[in-house]
């Protein structure tokens, strides 16, 4: 299949074609004079949750490094796709980009109707991480192991809570829906802020979710158990809890990726630059360690291979919603 992506390409002819509407002549993008003023990173969910933590986490450190402060914008809403809306459509100063997982990008294209073409007006700028899947129990499910829930759901029904329609999370409880028969309900929320309270009140069985310092507390304090995990293996900090593949359920077995992200008028000099300096901060050993202390997975690439695993995911995304018939209810 054609590779959709050819940031360099796309954004020179973005670039042209703003010059010579603007009479710019690029200078406002240009490398060597930018940021001329505050950056916004926009987050596509609410206050609280990885995304939003992880964001200011690396944002604090990269306005140092580039000499200007970077407000962050949470703009929460179907599944984060509002907000890579919000930064498509509002992105036109070059002072604008985004911190988010790619499933708004990759999977809710897919389901539902978005405002951006997610292979034409997104550039990826950098990846961070990726992030596994708690599988959790709230105190609402009595039973003891991923197999007890399937056993209810097929005689009743088990509700599991997620980030959204579109979510990775909302992906692996069709998929595993779909591979058992079982009458699992899908509860979408908008952000943590509204599902952790949730979770605590035991308003649904179980809750798939990215691991964060506010769900390890509710962990620790026993408000959540972890029955599986979607990882590559079984992880250091709950290493009895099996990974979904572990438990005969391969193609649910999903993680999240998490990155930066910008509109494609971005010049490339800038989002080169912004790449080298989110690499740079991530080999710091406090900042790396706050990423993987939560078990989550550091990365470092450039945008050229950030863009490529965001258009496999795209196209392997594709084929599993097709396959299995799934639909943003």
């Amino acid at each position: 299949m054609k590779n959709h992506f050819n940031p360099q390409r796309r954004q020179t002819l973005s670039l042209l074609a703003s010059a010579a509407v603007c009479g710019l002549a690029g200078k406002a993008f240009a490398a060597g004079n930018w940021p001329q003023k505050p950056l916004r990173l926009i987050v596509p969910y609410s206050a609280g949750g990885v995304s939003d933590i992880v964001a200011r986490l690396v944002a604090q450190r990269l306005g140092t490094a580039l000499g200007q402060s970077i407000v962050v914008d949470n703009r929460p809403g179907a599944a984060g796709t509002m907000g890579m809306n919000a930064m498509v459509k509002e992105g036109g100063d070059g002072h604008t980009f985004a911190f988010t997982p790619i499933s708004p990008i990759t999977l809710s294209p897919h389901l539902m109707k978005v405002g951006f073409d997610p292979m034409k007006d997104i550039v990826p700028v950098a990846p961070v991480m990726y992030s596994p899947v708690y599988v959790c129990a709230t105190e609402a499910f009595k039973g003891k192991t991923l197999a007890d829930a399937f056993a209810q759901a097929k005689s009743g029904s088990v509700t599991m809570a997620c980030l959204g329609f579109g979510s990775v999370g909302h992906i692996i409880i069709e998929q595993l829906r779909r591979q058992t028969g079982s009458n699992l309900v899908p509860i979408p929320y908008k952000g943590d802020s509204q599902l952790l309270p949730d979770a605590v009140g035991a308003q649904f069985d179980i809750l798939l979710i990215n691991p964060s310092e506010p769900v390890n507390a509710l962990v620790q304090r026993g408000k959540l158990r972890i029955i599986a995990v979607g990882s590559p293996q079984r992880l250091p900090a709950v290493p009895d809890v099996p990974t979904l593949a572990e438990l005969g359920h391969p193609d649910a077995n999903m993680t999240s990726l998490f990155g930066f992200v910008a509109p494609t008028n971005m010049a490339p000099e800038v989002v080169k630059r912004l790449n080298t300096e989110i690499n740079r901060l991530l080999q710091q050993p406090e900042l790396r360690d706050r990423v993987q202390k939560l078990d989550n997975i550091a990365l470092s690439q450039t945008p050229a291979q950030f863009a490529a695993d965001v258009q496999s995911a795209y196209e392997k995304n594709g084929k599993i919603i097709k396959q299995a018939n799934i639909k943003a209810e």
